[in-house]
């Protein structure tokens, strides 16, 4: 366990991505009030272009800054796109059961939950992928396996 990362990854979680989706999922109710399939289709689609590629931005950099990284855009160059087309299987998805399952106030908290499982991908992603929705499966079908494999890659 690299706590020094996991250090990282939570202050990056706490300090922007909680606050900014508080406020991003209540402006854009602000915005675009109600469930109905074009008020909750104009949610999805600005969340998809507009929160969805700054969150990742901020992972990425964030992390890299807290890590002393020289360039802290060097994952985010090689990862986001990558990471941001895996985001659309899931994102979206979820994002649309926010909308139409959740009242207002549960939102954030949905989203944190939804949010934790992703940080577990981009933390695997960054540290062992490539951000592709390839990698995700194979950590998904067969997490054991790659644990094994890293543990034999620490103790050459």
């Amino acid at each position: 366990m690299d706590w020094r990362h996991t250090r990282n990854v939570a202050i990056v979680a706490l300090s922007f991505q909680g606050n900014f989706n508080y406020f991003w999922l209540r402006a854009l109710e602000h915005r675009f009030p109600g469930r109905s399939a074009g008020m909750i289709f104009r949610k999805l689609i600005l969340d998809q272009t507009f929160a969805s590629p700054l969150a990742t931005s901020v992972f990425y950099t964030g992390v890299s800054f807290l890590e002393g990284k020289e360039d802290i855009f060097a994952d985010w160059r090689e990862k986001f796109f990558n990471t941001y087309k895996t985001g659309l299987m899931y994102w979206p998805f979820m994002q649309f059961l926010n909308f139409v399952l959740m009242p207002l106030y549960l939102r954030t908290a949905f989203m944190g939950c939804s949010a934790f499982l992703w940080a577990t991908f981009l933390c695997f992603s960054r540290q062992s992928g490539d951000g592709t929705a390839a990698v995700a499966l194979a950590w998904i079908m067969a997490p054991k396996k790659q644990l094994l494999a890293r543990s034999t890659d620490e103790g050459k």
